[in-house]
């Protein structure tokens, strides 16, 4: 069974035993869209306890039932669907959650969603839509409206402006100009929403083939100066900035490319630990990020430099991350990306050959232990990854000079 079919068998279900049952948000706005929906909610008029009446309790668990919904769960493979009720919110005093709900019909719960392409409902039995807010209007139009009152729909929510850019990047929509107005004059309030949730909606924008318009955008809104505040004097200079988006719109990477592109004069000066806490970066995020930084620049001059100066960084996880960025910063690779390149197509024993001494050779050679192994390791190494020795032999022969 495919999401799709899964989907479809959850809202007969519910409409069998007599209740209303729709999809809602996302997956209607993507295949109004001509997209394949990532995933499928259900909206119904059914209350919780209905819902696990239908289902039954062992396939449904209600993870979220104090906002009225129950996950139910599918066959093997095949992700659960949430399913909510119909609902109309109380106030929002933390500014991301309801503090009571109320279940209502599928009209009051369009009106208390965020956009109107995400507001609309869709009956896959019998093919209708069911739009309240003018979100197919807005979807032909390519708007991304809030809706209702947009400062109301930010109050309520302050991660709602974020969201509001990544959709605009992500279907190269214009936000129109209440809603960006109202963004403006609310970004400041865009910290009161957790670090977790700010940084979820960062890696989807920076991770995505859009990312430059996703940061004009939140450059745009005034929302980069409150994500990054240590960056506000070159936010303001264009003569960084528009080298810096030019470099986003070349990268071929991922969140950790683009990261240290975009943060790359914040970390130079203060270090990855303030965004690391902002952001609610994993460990091996600010490690790759950090890493990027330190080495892209290495690379892009890898042809100017000795083999064995560039060979330990190509065989680190992060070396294709740091080529990306290296690439990315003029129209065409520099002959270090490409050297690079062409020698990570290597095979792995040639790229990486194992090395000629370690330190039980160095004891059994009678040189005594210290911190003079290191060194002599590294020397050793380092001409034999420059060609200037090949064997054992020769190896040993220049470890006993070097201790003596």
């Amino acid at each position: 069974m495919s999401p799709r079919e899964f989907a479809i068998e959850v809202v007969k279900k519910l409409q069998l035993a007599g209740y209303q049952a729709l999809w809602a948000g996302g997956c209607v706005r993507d295949q109004l869209a001509g997209r394949i929906p990532k995933d499928y909610d259900v909206a119904t008029n059914a209350t919780p306890e209905q819902v696990r009446e239908v289902f039954g309790r062992k396939r449904t668990l209600p993870i979220g039932v104090s906002f009225g919904v129950i996950t139910v769960l599918g066959p093997q493979r095949v992700e659960p669907i949430e399913v909510a009720t119909f609902r109309r919110d109380g106030g929002y005093s933390d500014g991301r959650h309801p503090d009571s709900v109320e279940f209502t019909d599928a009209r009051e719960d369009a009106l208390r969603r965020d956009f109107t392409i995400n507001g609309m409902f869709f009956d896959p039995l019998t093919k209708q839509v069911h739009d309240y807010v003018g979100g197919r209007e807005d979807l032909a139009a390519r708007k991304i409206r809030a809706i209702g009152n947009p400062h109301l729909r930010i109050d309520e929510d302050k991660l709602r402006m974020l969201r509001a850019v990544r959709f605009a990047s992500t279907f190269e929509f214009e936000i129109e100009p209440q809603t960006m107005s109202a963004i403006r004059s609310h970004a400041a309030e865009i910290n009161l929403v957790s670090g977790e949730r700010i940084g979820t909606e960062m890696r989807k924008m920076l991770g995505s083939p859009h990312r430059a318009v996703a940061v004009r955008l939140l450059r745009k809104s005034g929302l980069l100066t409150e994500l990054v505040p240590e960056g506000r004097s070159w936010n303001e200079q264009s003569q960084h900035w528009e080298p810096m988006v030019a470099k986003l719109e070349r990268l071929e990477g991922d969140f950790e490319c683009a990261a240290a592109i975009l943060l790359e004069p914040i970390i130079e000066r203060f270090g990855i630990g303030m965004m690391f806490e902002r952001w609610k970066l994993s460990n091996q995020e600010r490690k790759s990020i950090n890493w990027i930084s330190q080495n892209w620049r290495k690379l892009d001059r890898a042809e100017q430099v000795a083999w064995s100066q560039i060979q330990p960084l190509l065989v680190q996880a992060d070396a294709e991350r740091a080529l990306a960025v290296a690439a990315s910063q003029a129209a065409e690779p520099s002959r270090g990306v490409v050297f690079c390149r062409k020698r990570l197509a290597w095979p792995s024993d040639l790229l990486d050959p194992r090395p000629l001494l370690d330190g039980g050779d160095l004891i059994k050679l009678g040189i005594k232990s210290g911190p003079r192994y290191a060194q002599i390791l590294g020397a050793v190494r380092n001409a034999q990854l420059d060609g200037e020795i090949d064997s054992v032999e020769q190896a040993r022969s220049m470890a006993k000079k070097l201790s003596g």
